[in-house]
């Protein structure tokens, strides 16, 4: 259970092989309480390289594999990330960026889709019912600014982070009366490995300044959060650009 001074004693990272979630899980650690993690994704390998340094650590970590562009057992996949015990912190980070293949190829869009939106939809609404039986418990979602209005290089994928945006801050308010807490960060462009080779977006961050904004907002404050801050004012204009205006101005990037 988070204890009186924030500190985080157990995790599970949806996706866990994120740079955006290891790092979270590094800001989580500092407080020196943070005992279990628990990553699921579908890369076997590299899970087990990142679990083997959490290990190495001395926290005790678990591999749970799941391809969450396939079909999921959920209640089972949920059920065995909570086998040993209460999660005090859960943070949805999987993604795909897609290339332009995703404007064309169905199945290409369908992954996108299944992967960003659809796969964490279904896990966090089983995860939430295992945080209420255990009476408290912390939701964060990666959502994006893409999920602002979407551009016509990146549709697919803004499409996707606007289904999962909208279902987190539903979710939230759906929670308001209970002790649970939905965190939903927007940041702006990340540099990862997903972001290389792309050009700088405005306001571009790292992923540890998206760690830092989960740490300082996940016991209270406002749902939703922007990574940097000053983006919440840059999107609210941009949204109301008109659309001839924002065509040429996404076209400028």
């Amino acid at each position: 259970m988070i204890d009186s001074l924030g500190n985080v004693q157990s995790v599970l990272l949806v996706g866990g092989t994120s740079e955006i979630g290891q790092a979270i899980l590094e800001r989580l650690a500092q407080g020196g309480r943070l005992q279990r993690i628990v990553l699921l994704g579908r890369n076997e390998s590299a899970l087990e390289q990142t679990a083997e340094a959490w290990r190495d650590r001395g926290l005790q970590t678990q591999v749970i594999m799941a391809d969450l562009r396939g079909e999921l057992d959920v209640p089972v996949l949920t059920g065995r990330c909570f086998d040993d015990g209460d999660i005090d912190v859960v943070v949805l980070a999987a993604g795909i960026t897609p290339d332009e293949t995703a404007a064309t190829d169905p199945q290409v869009a369908r992954d996108v889709a299944m992967v960003n939106f659809v796969s964490q939809m279904q896990l966090g609404t089983e995860i939430v019912q295992r945080l209420r039986l255990q009476g408290h418990g912390a939701l964060v979602v990666l959502s994006s600014v893409a999920g602002e209005r979407p551009r016509a290089d990146n549709y697919v994928y803004g499409a996707t982070k606007v289904g999962l945006d909208a279902w987190a801050n539903g979710l939230a308010d759906a929670l308001a009366e209970e002790p649970l807490r939905v965190l939903v960060v927007r940041p702006g462009m990340v540099r990862t490995r997903m972001s290389a080779g792309h050009k700088e977006a405005p306001f571009t961050c790292d992923p540890e300044d998206v760690a830092e904004a989960v740490a300082k907002n996940l016991r209270s404050g406002p749902v939703t959060v922007w990574v940097p801050a000053q983006l919440r004012y840059f999107m609210s204009g941009l949204r109301h650009t008109p659309r001839p205006v924002f065509r040429r101005l996404s076209s400028m990037r």
